[in-house]
């Protein structure tokens, strides 16, 4: 692994939020100020094919970058916030139903989260 492969990837895991490959960027200039955006793109895919990371998408929105642990997000179909939410994994009855073979799925749950209801 590279030495900004390992920085974005710490930066990444020790993140509470879901970043944008832009605030990666930022936030890795105060400490290396010769990175440049290619570099972190680069390495932000490197880091998702190996599995070291996961990239979540969500129409509309730039993709964000968030660690490998098993869990899944909340999207606010209004104000497009994304949160974690741990449910109970559903791995086993997704195999069973389908017979077997699932290597991973990202599911993500729409709904409007508490700021924009009350924003109604």
């Amino acid at each position: 692994m590279t030495r900004y492969a390992r920085l974005i990837s710490e930066l990444i895991n020790r993140s509470d939020g879901h970043m944008t490959a832009e605030q990666i960027f930022l936030e890795l200039k105060n400490t290396e100020p010769k990175v440049v955006q290619a570099t972190v793109y680069n390495n932000l895919n490197a880091l998702c094919r190996d599995g070291l990371i996961r990239r979540l998408s969500v129409e509309g929105s730039p993709d964000r970058y968030d660690k490998i642990q098993k869990h899944d997000h909340l999207v606010c179909k209004k104000c497009g916030s994304l949160s974690d939410i741990s449910l109970n994994d559903l791995t086993d009855d997704l195999e069973r139903q389908l017979g077997g073979g699932i290597i991973s799925y990202d599911l993500k749950v729409f709904y409007l989260c508490p700021k924009c209801r009350d924003s109604q």
